[in-house]
């Protein structure tokens, strides 16, 4: 079960069920089982060329592949795109958008929560272990970059 695979990740899984009944979002630590890409909305929004949810969410399902969260809560909106733990390989982008790994937890909402209010999945992952590929991701980023440097000229 997909849901499952990701309680996994706690030392304690029962923890997470219990948050995801109670509050409807778990906090899941990072670094081991997958890691969170934090894209900012702005960024995000030039890349994928829409603000419209549906829209939104079929481009980001289609170029990452895999699955993403939302937080509206944090920092004007961001997106976080869940990926494999990459090992070392520098990530290029960290300054724009930040590869999260050991030593932080990310807000994973239940599979249930696909809109708002709240954290939510974007794109939920569509089997155990569904990750974006890290590749994907940066490609996502280095396009938005490249639009975002044609406008400013």
């Amino acid at each position: 079960m997909i849901e499952d695979w990701f309680a996994d990740a706690q030392s304690a899984p029962e923890q997470a069920r219990r948050e995801w009944t109670g509050v409807g979002v778990a906090l899941l630590p990072l670094g081991t089982r997958f890691v969170a890409v934090r894209l900012p909305e702005a960024l995000v929004h030039t890349a994928v060329e829409t603000t419209h949810p549906q829209e939104l969410a079929a481009s980001l399902a289609r170029l990452l592949n895999g699955p993403v969260i939302f937080d509206g809560r944090t920092m004007g909106g961001t997106y976080y795109a869940l990926t494999r733990p990459l090992i070392g390989r520098p990530w290029e982008h960290q300054t724009v958008a930040p590869r999260l790994g050991s030593g932080t937890y990310l807000g994973v909402p239940k599979l249930s929560r696909l809109e708002p209010p709240g954290t939510y999945w974007v794109v939920p992952p569509r089997f155990e272990g569904d990750l974006c590929k890290p590749g994907s991701v940066e490609s996502l980023i280095s396009y938005a970059l490249s639009v975002s440097q044609e406008a400013e000229q």
